[in-house]
C-alpha cells in the first residue's frame, strides 16, 4: 500500500501493453483500474483473465457494481442527484473551497440552497429485510389514507445487499441527516406500503478500510 497508495497512479506496461494503472475504486473494495488504448482492450482482458486463473478470477457486471457502490454510499451523479442537489446536501461540503472562485459558487450562496430542511442524502434499510424499495418511490412520514399526501423525499438507488442480507437504499429526504432512526413509508401503486428506517448513507465498511488495504 505504501508503494501504491489509494488515489495514486503509475505509468508503465501491463502484459507488454503501455498502460496507466490507477489505485481507485468505484466498488469500495481494494481495486485498480487499468487504462490502455482501445485497440489493446481485448488483449489486456485476455491476459488478465489468464493471469488470474490461479486466483479464481471472476468478472462481474454493472448490476454487481451498483450493489457494491451503494453498500458504500457512493453516489452516481444523475441518479442520486439532480440539478438542484448541492455538495452540502450530499454531506460533501469538504469538496467546496471557501477561498477561491468556482463555477456555481454564487448559486451555493442563495438562500434556497442554504435552507436547513433541504433534501439530504441518507441511507434507508427496510423494516422487512426482504422487501426492496422501488427506485423513484416517494416517501411519506406516515402511511397515507388520503391523497394527495405530503412527500418528504424519494428513493434514488435501491438494491438487495447479499453481504448484509438486507434491502438497502439511498434516498433524498428533507432534513434527512437530523432524522436518523426515524421511519418513513413508501406507498406503492399497488397499495402496498414499505416502511424503512433512516440511517447514514453508508451500510458496509463504514470506515472505508477495504479499499485502503
Amino acid at each position: 500500500p505504501d508503494a501504491f497508495p489509494f488515489m495514486s497512479f503509475h505509468e508503465g506496461t501491463v502484459a507488454g501493453i503501455p498502460a496507466r494503472v490507477y489505485r481507485i475504486s468505484f466498488s469500495g473494495e481494494l481495486a485498480y483500474e487499468i487504462n490502455v488504448s482501445a485497440n489493446f482492450g481485448r488483449s489486456l482482458w485476455e491476459a488478465a483473465m489468464e493471469a488470474g486463473q490461479s486466483f479464481n478470477i471472476t468478472p462481474y457486471g454493472t448490476e454487481a457494481m451498483h450493489v457494491l457502490r451503494a453498500e458504500k454510499g457512493y453516489i452516481i451523479v444523475g441518479q442520486d442527484t439532480d440539478g438542484s442537489v448541492t455538495p452540502g446536501d450530499l454531506g460533501m461540503d469538504w469538496i467546496v473551497s471557501t477561498t477561491k472562485d468556482f463555477i456555481g459558487k454564487r448559486s451555493l450562496s442563495r438562500q434556497d440552497t442554504r435552507r436547513e430542511n433541504r433534501k439530504q442524502l441518507v441511507g434507508l434499510t427496510t423494516i422487512d429485510p426482504a422487501l426492496v424499495l422501488p427506485e423513484g418511490a416517494q416517501l411519506l412520514n406516515e402511511a397515507a389514507t388520503e391523497f394527495p399526501a405530503a412527500m418528504v423525499g424519494h428513493v434514488t438507488s435501491s438494491y438487495f445487499s447479499p453481504a448484509l442480507q438486507h434491502s438497502i437504499a439511498l434516498a433524498l429526504v428533507k432534513g434527512g441527516r437530523s432524522r436518523e432512526g426515524s421511519v418513513v413509508y413508501a406507498q406503492l401503486m399497488d397499495g402496498r406500503v414499505i416502511a424503512a428506517k433512516i440511517g447514514q448513507a453508508r451500510f458496509y465498511d463504514v470506515e472505508n478500510q477495504r479499499q485502503k488495504m
